[in-house]
């Protein structure tokens, strides 16, 4: 059987491209196609065993190393420009194009959903007022033009996948509510064996994210602010003089850590303090692999992997008072968590078992196309 993987890009090594290593694992002879590639050869060894990837036009364009994203209008056609014709198996990992990939009815194409387009859909609007484009200038229609078309062919494209796979039962209800699509949920894979567990916990609190908007870091800044609960704030981004402005002095940022001190600042943590609003959120997995509670919104994934009580508090909404409240809750139940029962519940998203899952999964599939 031959096998193409197909994903939209490597530039880093995040949470999808960390699927298509497995897929790699499972399918160590598959081809591999991409928009564009600028993974080092560290990363590549790493992620896809030192396999060099098949890219589109879009690798040689001008400036495409730094803003490659500057040619989201082109990118339907260069994912179109691949011949996959000789594959069986085509096995694309999409949030944006690549399920868009041409196939014929004797192949068949399964695709993991990680999302559909967010900012072309549902965060459409907040694409435009982060960007500045609620306005009438010449930038701001051609933005709302490009969204207009890319939505048309986001839903046609959707035809050519002929089963859905989605990374979170949030994610299923969005694809059949934007393609009228269902989808088999199959949970990303955590390294659950790096973020081991740990029953000796330190009195402070944890958060770790990119330092960006959505994120919502603001909001856990200011809920700790003012108060005498230790907060730890780790990692780097766009927003960070943003937060130390807001910050007082129980608030301390570690700024980037390596892989080694964020997995002991995890285990050590009384409870991981996350507001994001994630497709399906890997770190507060990461957290509960360690024994330690987490603190979420209940919306998206983390309202699918962590359970209100047991593995960590629930907040209704992305608020400041939301997540206060939630804290002095957490800080009155706090004696109920067991550490050794939250490292377990962390197991069921661990990388053994996405593996055997896809692979099951895709084992029936092949068997009911024969």
């Amino acid at each position: 059987m031959q096998v193409a993987l197909v994903h939209e890009w490597f530039n880093e090594v995040a949470g999808s491209e960390k699927c298509v290593g497995e897929f790699n694992t499972l399918y160590p002879d598959a081809d591999i196609f991409t928009l564009v590639d600028w993974l080092d050869e560290a990363n590549r060894q790493t992620l896809l065993g030192g396999k060099q990837t098949n890219t589109s036009f879009i690798q040689r364009l001008p400036f495409a190393r730094k803003h490659f994203r500057q040619y989201l209008p082109l990118f339907p056609i260069a994912i179109e420009q691949f011949n996959l014709d000789k594959y069986d198996l085509v096995l694309s990992s999409s949030h944006l194009v690549a399920k868009g990939v041409l196939t014929h009815h004797g192949q068949l194409h399964v695709c993991y959903c990680h999302t559909p387009v967010r900012y072309a859909w549902d965060m459409y609007h907040d694409y435009l007022r982060g960007g500045n484009l609620q306005n009438s200038s010449v930038k701001s229609w051609l933005s709302r033009r490009t969204l207009h078309h890319l939505r048309l062919w986001d839903v046609l494209s959707s035809n050519r996948v002929d089963h859905f796979i989605a990374n979170s039962h949030y994610i299923r209800k969005r694809i059949q509510k934007i393609y009228r699509r269902d989808a088999h949920v199959i949970y990303p894979p955590v390294d659950t064996e790096r973020f081991s567990l740990s029953t000796d916990k330190d009195d402070y609190y944890l958060a770790f994210s990119r330092l960006v908007p959505y994120k919502r870091m603001d909001l856990i800044v200011q809920a700790f602010a003012h108060t005498p609960r230790r907060l730890l704030v780790v990692g780097n981004g766009s927003e960070m003089d943003k937060l130390r402005g807001m910050a007082t002095a129980n608030i301390e940022f570690l700024g980037f850590q390596d892989d080694a001190r964020v997995a002991q600042l995890m285990q050590q943590a009384k409870a991981l303090v996350f507001a994001a609003l994630e497709d399906f959120g890997i770190i507060p997995v990461e957290a509960q692999a360690c024994g330690t509670p987490v603190i979420c919104l209940n919306q998206g994934g983390t309202a699918e992997t962590v359970i209100h009580g047991k593995t960590g508090i629930h907040f209704p909404e992305q608020t400041v008072t939301a997540i206060r409240q939630a804290v002095d809750t957490f800080e009155a139940q706090q004696a109920q968590f067991d550490a050794e029962y939250i490292s377990q519940f962390a197991q069921q998203f661990s990388v053994q078992r996405f593996r055997e899952d896809i692979n099951q999964h895709i084992e029936k599939l092949l068997e009911q196309k024969i």
